[in-house]
């Protein structure tokens, strides 16, 4: 019994690909895919998927490969929102964090949050 007890203890964790746990993660954020499910069909923890689904919207997964990069246009001849009454806004949401731009901000400091972004 006591040699059973110490091999349970030395087991060491599977460690996953991380392209797969991001695969799964982005599966686990889609509301009409039953979690539990996708877990047992990978003989998985449910934990562990939504552990997963935490990283990847915490940005601990790396790079997600369904974000696409963003590039600026030329900077108009009359900033967006003068005069029309509203000045707009851009909130970016990643993990808990959320970042909010309100104004009309200039190309370089825009170009320099979302630099800023990048993992």
């Amino acid at each position: 019994m006591a040699g059973e007890a110490e091999q349970k203890k030395r087991r060491r964790s599977t460690n996953y690909p991380l392209e797969f746990k991001r695969r799964l993660a982005q599966q686990a954020c889609d509301e009409s895919v039953s979690v539990a499910q996708l877990a047992m069909r990978h003989g998985l923890n449910t934990n562990m998927l939504f552990r997963w689904r935490r990283q990847l919207r915490a940005g601990l997964l790396g790079t997600a490969t369904q974000f696409l990069p963003v590039a600026l246009a030329a900077e108009p001849k009359q900033p967006i929102g003068v005069g029309a009454g509203s000045a707009g806004s851009i909130e970016i949401q990643l993990g808990q964090a959320t970042i909010q731009i309100r104004g009309v901000p200039d190309p370089a400091t825009l170009a320099l949050v979302l630099q800023g972004l990048r993992p």
